[in-house]
Protein backbone atom coordinates (compact mmCIF):
# COMPACT_ATOMS: atom_id res chain seq x y z
CA UNK A 1 0.00 0.00 0.00
CA UNK A 2 1.61 3.72 -0.89
CA UNK A 3 1.18 7.00 0.91
CA UNK A 4 -0.63 9.38 -1.14
CA UNK A 5 1.44 12.46 -0.65
CA UNK A 6 -0.81 15.32 1.03
CA UNK A 7 -2.66 17.75 -1.36
CA UNK A 8 -0.79 20.85 -0.88
CA UNK A 9 -2.11 23.20 -3.37
CA UNK A 10 -1.75 26.59 -4.88
CA UNK A 11 -3.28 29.14 -6.75
CA UNK A 12 -0.65 29.31 -9.46
CA UNK A 13 -0.61 25.52 -9.82
CA UNK A 14 -4.38 25.00 -9.79
CA UNK A 15 -4.43 28.09 -12.71
CA UNK A 16 -1.49 26.60 -14.45
CA UNK A 17 -3.78 22.94 -14.67
CA UNK A 18 -6.63 24.58 -15.80
CA UNK A 19 -5.00 26.58 -18.96
CA UNK A 20 -3.37 23.41 -19.74
CA UNK A 21 -6.53 21.64 -20.06
CA UNK A 22 -8.25 24.52 -21.98
CA UNK A 23 -5.09 24.65 -24.32
CA UNK A 24 -6.02 20.14 -24.40
CA UNK A 25 -2.14 19.69 -24.17
CA UNK A 26 -1.03 17.96 -21.18
CA UNK A 27 1.74 15.12 -20.62
CA UNK A 28 0.58 11.97 -18.38
CA UNK A 29 3.21 12.65 -15.60
CA UNK A 30 1.82 15.91 -15.07
CA UNK A 31 -1.93 15.16 -15.30
CA UNK A 32 -1.21 12.42 -12.61
CA UNK A 33 0.97 14.53 -10.12
CA UNK A 34 -1.75 17.43 -10.77
CA UNK A 35 -4.89 14.93 -9.51
CA UNK A 36 -2.83 13.68 -6.64
CA UNK A 37 -1.96 17.35 -5.47
CA UNK A 38 -4.69 19.07 -6.36
CA UNK A 39 -8.33 19.76 -4.54
CA UNK A 40 -11.30 19.37 -7.47
CA UNK A 41 -13.17 21.90 -5.65
CA UNK A 42 -10.35 24.59 -6.69
CA UNK A 43 -9.86 23.39 -9.70
CA UNK A 44 -13.87 23.92 -10.61
CA UNK A 45 -13.86 27.48 -9.37
CA UNK A 46 -10.26 28.18 -10.89
CA UNK A 47 -12.25 26.87 -14.54
CA UNK A 48 -15.31 28.85 -13.76
CA UNK A 49 -13.46 31.90 -13.55
CA UNK A 50 -11.29 31.58 -16.29
CA UNK A 51 -14.35 30.61 -18.71
CA UNK A 52 -16.23 34.04 -17.33
CA UNK A 53 -13.08 35.89 -18.33
CA UNK A 54 -12.57 33.85 -21.57
CA UNK A 55 -16.14 34.99 -22.96
CA UNK A 56 -15.92 38.57 -21.66
CA UNK A 57 -12.56 38.68 -23.43
CA UNK A 58 -13.92 37.44 -26.75
CA UNK A 59 -17.18 40.05 -25.99
CA UNK A 60 -14.48 42.95 -25.56
CA UNK A 61 -12.22 41.83 -28.47
CA UNK A 62 -15.36 41.97 -31.22
CA UNK A 63 -16.82 44.81 -29.76
CA UNK A 64 -13.39 46.29 -30.31
CA UNK A 65 -13.16 44.95 -33.95
CA UNK A 66 -16.63 45.64 -34.73
CA UNK A 67 -16.71 49.29 -33.00
CA UNK A 68 -16.73 52.63 -36.04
Amino acid sequence: MTATPPRKTSLWRTVKAVAWGFFGVRKNSAYQEDIARLSPLHIVAVGIVAAILFVVGLILLVKFVVAP
